[in-house]
């Protein structure tokens, strides 16, 4: 329930080259850590449970946006889950890369920019500094969040 709105499965992957001072998830950050899963083995676990949905934290999924896309696209394709992303770009820095960007027509709800361990608060739902950005792609009812924006896509 950290992790989103509501039970979710979720999915940390290794990876990250934000290095944010203060990172809930230091060993996140080197590639090598955890242990490779394959899109057809995420989805086996995503489909197991019937009433949650998903949530892609870190490390970073843009650091491996090609797979966590192509992730993405099956969970929309197979199920009727939403998807909430966790990362350290900001949404202006996901749209100006091609590869990046293609992830965000299957994200729902994107939780932008990198962490600021100065502007740490602990009150805020679902981010820990307030420049981080709950950014609803797609309308989810139940996910009513305080502090959420809105943002055009490009």
């Amino acid at each position: 329930m950290a992790d989103g709105p509501g039970l979710r499965t979720s999915i940390y992957c290794a990876g990250c080259r934000h290095h944010c001072p203060g990172c809930h998830n230091p060993q996140s950050w080197d590639i090598n850590n955890g242990h490779w899963m394959s899109i057809d083995e995420l989805m086996e676990i995503i489909k197991a449970d019937s009433i949650s949905n998903v949530s892609f934290s870190g490390g970073d999924p843009f650091y491996q946006a090609a797979a966590f896309t192509e992730l993405a696209r099956r969970i929309k394709a197979e199920t009727d889950k939403n998807i909430w992303c966790w990362t350290g770009f900001t949404i202006e820095q996901i749209e100006a890369d091609a590869e990046m960007s293609r992830m965000l027509q299957y994200i729902d709800t994107l939780v932008d920019g990198p962490f600021i361990l100065e502007q740490r608060d602990t009150s805020l739902l679902f981010r820990g500094s307030p420049n981080q950005r709950i950014i609803h792609l797609t309308p989810v009812e139940e996910d009513i969040c305080p502090g959420a924006v809105e943002i055009t896509l490009k």
